[in-house]
């Protein structure tokens, strides 16, 4: 009887670990243009030390720009393909990354973001200046 209590605790830590393994923010992700609707690139989200970042490994036929034109520090000028346009989000509590930063390629400003999952598939992708409420959502799609 203990050994059926063991092996049903074992199944059931396996599978609650695969369902946090795919509920997982970390992968590449689709961008999409909140304006016009269309897809714009793909985006790498990756963890280093702790920290989450996204970095543009793909663009997509729609791409409004290919430089980081007017971005901070050694993003400016440089091709979008391999820069981080996401950095240093720090895990919270509920399953929200938070308190990190998002540049638009578009016009170099930074904001203050924040990430969280809508579905395992979906991202959610939040730009603002001083308070959350203050900004705008962004939904991305997980690449398959």
């Amino acid at each position: 009887m203990k050994n059926i209590k063991n092996l049903a605790l074992a199944l059931a830590m396996i599978f609650f670990a695969q369902i946090a393994i795919g509920q997982s923010v970390l992968g590449v992700w689709k961008t999409i243009d909140d304006k016009t609707g269309e897809p714009k690139s793909h985006v790498k989200i990756y963890k280093k030390d702790g920290k989450v970042f996204g970095r543009v490994v793909k663009l997509l036929p729609k791409a409004t720009t290919s430089t980081c034109d007017g971005c901070p520090g050694d993003k400016n000028g440089k091709s979008l393909l391999d820069v981080d346009i996401l950095w240093d989000l720090e895990a919270d509590d509920d399953g929200v990354w938070d308190d990190g930063k998002i540049v638009d390629p578009a016009n170099g400003k930074v904001y203050s973001c924040k990430i969280s999952l809508d579905t395992k598939d979906k991202l959610k992708v939040r730009g603002y200046l001083g308070f959350s409420l203050f900004g705008r959502t962004q939904m991305w799609y997980r690449v398959q």
